[in-house]
C-alpha cells in the first residue's frame, strides 16, 4: 500500500509522501466496504478548501507558550494529529493582545515575532495533508489566570482556591477588561468596563491578528465567541449589565460581536471563516422571565445570533455551551451539546453546524452527522486519550482509510478487509 517519493514538494525536510493523504477514505473499487462511505468520512470542501473528513480537532489550551508564541511543545502536538488521519486542526485560543490571554502561558498573535512559530507548524501539517486553522479570541474578564496545572492542588488535582494570576506570577490583574465591571466569581480578577475607544483597539487587534494568521499560511480561522470569553460576556445579561448601545435588549448585546464578526469576515474574505459559540450559559432558571427580560444567554437568543451571522457570510457555526456562569450545572452524559448543534442546524439549514462534547466513539460520532444534527464533529479530550482516534473510528465503522505511511504496518488488519 505504501507510496514513497523522494519528498513531499515544498516541504523544508524530508517527508515521505502518503498518498492519499491519512484519514483519506479508500477508493471502494479496491475497498468494497467503503461503498457506501459513512458521512463521517466523506470529504467537504468550504471555500475552495478540501477537509478529507469531518473528524475535526477542537482547539485545545496548552498553557505551554512563551510569552505567547508557539514552542515545540505546540510542533509536537499538533504535529502528532496531523499525521493521524484527522480532516482538520484548529489550534488553541490564541489572543490578539496580551492582556487578551487567559493565562501568561498562553498562545498569542499580537506580534509579528510569532507568525514563524506557528508557519512552522502550518507546513508541518500541510506536508502531510491536514487542513489547519487558528482560533482568536480575548478573554475579556476572565484573563490573567494561572494555568490549570499551577492553581491545583498537585496532591489531590483539585482546585486550590487561587485562580488570579498576580504580577509576581506574570499576570496583569489591574489590566483586565470586559463589557461591565463583573467578576466572573470572586475567585477572579475584577475587569474595567470597555469603552468604545477600547472596543476599537481590540477591532484592530483581530484584524492584525487575521493578517498574521494570512502570513502563518492558515486555511480557516475561527473566532472565539464561547466559553465566558469575551464576545460572550457581550451577548449574556449574566455578564453584561451595560446601559448603553451595547446593553440591555438582545439587539443591543449582540451589537458589538457582530460588528467584530463582520470586520473579521471582509479581512478574510476568500477563506473558511468560523465561529464558536456557547448556545446556553447552564445558569439555572428560565432563558425568559415573565417579565419578559432576558435572565441568561440559551438557544432562543443563539438561533437570532446565528442567523445575523449567516447574513454577515459565517461559513461554519461551532456549538459548544457553557463556562460564563460560575454556578453552572451541566448534565454530562454523551453527546450533551450535540441537541443545541442541532437546533441551530435545524434553523438555519444553509449553515455548516460543528457538534462538540463528549463525542467517543466512531458510530456515536457517524450518527451525528448521518442524522443531520451537525455536519462535522470537534474533539478534544477523546483525541488526547487516543490520537488515533480518526483511524480508530474507520476500523469500527467497518471502512479503510490511508494510514501515515510510517504507521500503515499498524492497520494491516483494517487494509486486508
Amino acid at each position: 500500500m505504501a507510496s514513497y517519493k523522494a519528498t513531499v514538494a515544498h516541504a523544508d525536510q524530508f517527508y515521505p509522501v502518503t498518498e492519499p493523504p491519512a484519514g483519506t477514505a479508500l477508493p471502494s473499487s479496491k475497498f468494497p466496504q467503503n461503498d457506501p462511505l459513512p458521512k463521517l468520512f466523506q470529504p467537504l470542501t468550504i471555500k475552495g478548501v478540501t477537509f478529507k473528513n469531518r473528524i475535526w480537532v477542537s482547539p485545545m489550551c496548552q498553557y505551554s507558550s512563551d510569552d505567547g508564541h508557539a514552542t515545540d511543545w505546540h510542533l509536537v502536538h499538533i504535529g502528532g494529529f496531523a499525521t493521524r488521519g484527522v480532516g482538520a486542526i484548529c489550534v488553541e485560543s490564541t489572543a490578539v493582545v496580551p492582556e487578551g490571554r487567559i493565562s501568561p502561558e498562553d498562545a498569542g498573535l499580537w506580534s509579528d515575532s510569532q507568525i514563524e512559530p506557528l508557519k512552522r507548524i502550518v507546513n508541518f501539517a500541510h506536508a502531510h495533508g491536514t487542513v489547519i486553522g487558528i482560533q482568536l479570541n480575548h478573554a475579556g474578564r476572565k484573563a490573567s489566570t494561572l494555568a490549570p496545572f499551577k492553581s491545583a492542588d498537585s496532591t489531590t488535582n483539585r482546585p486550590a482556591g487561587k485562580y488570579i494570576a498576580d504580577k509576581e506570577h506574570g499576570g496583569w490583574p489591574d489590566n483586565v477588561w470586559g463589557p461591565s465591571d463583573i467578576p466572573f466569581s470572586d475567585s477572579y480578577p475584577k475587569p474595567k468596563e470597555l469603552s468604545e475607544k477600547d472596543l476599537l483597539y481590540i477591532e484592530e487587534a483581530f484584524l492584525s491578528a487575521i493578517d498574521r494568521s494570512k502570513k502563518a499560511g492558515f486555511d480557516f480561522i475561527e473566532i472565539h465567541g464561547a466559553h465566558g470569553y469575551l464576545l460572550h460576556q457581550f451577548v449574556s445579561p449574566l455578564s453584561n449589565n451595560r446601559t448603553d448601545q451595547y446593553g440591555g435588549s438582545l439587539e443591543n448585546r449582540i451589537r458589538w460581536p457582530l460588528r467584530l464578526i463582520k470586520r473579521c469576515r471582509e479581512a478574510w474574505p476568500d477563506k473558511p471563516f468560523f465561529v464558536r459559540i456557547s448556545a446556553t450559559d447552564w445558569a439555572q432558571g428560565p432563558e425568559k422571565g415573565p417579565d419578559g427580560e432576558w435572565k441568561q444567554w440559551g438557544i432562543e437568543q443563539s438561533i437570532t445570533y446565528v442567523g445575523q451571522m449567516v447574513k454577515l457570510g459565517v461559513d461554519l457555526l461551532d456549538c459548544s455551551t457553557g463556562a460564563n456562569w460560575v454556578k453552572q450545572v451541566i448534565p454530562l452524559s454523551p453527546g450533551y451539546q450535540v441537541p443545541y448543534a442541532e437546533a441551530i442546524k435545524k434553523a438555519h439549514p444553509s449553515l455548516l453546524v460543528g457538534a462538540v462534547g463528549l463525542i467517543t466513539d466512531g458510530k456515536q460520532a457517524e450518527s451525528y452527522v448521518a442524522e443531520g444534527k451537525a455536519d462535522v464533529v470537534f474533539l478534544a479530550r477523546a483525541l488526547l486519550v487516543d490520537p488515533h482516534w480518526a483511524i480508530r473510528a474507520a476500523e469500527e465503522l467497518g471502512i479503510a482509510v490511508k494510514p501515515a505511511n510510517q504507521y500503515e504496518r499498524a492497520w494491516v488488519g483494517m487494509l486486508a478487509k
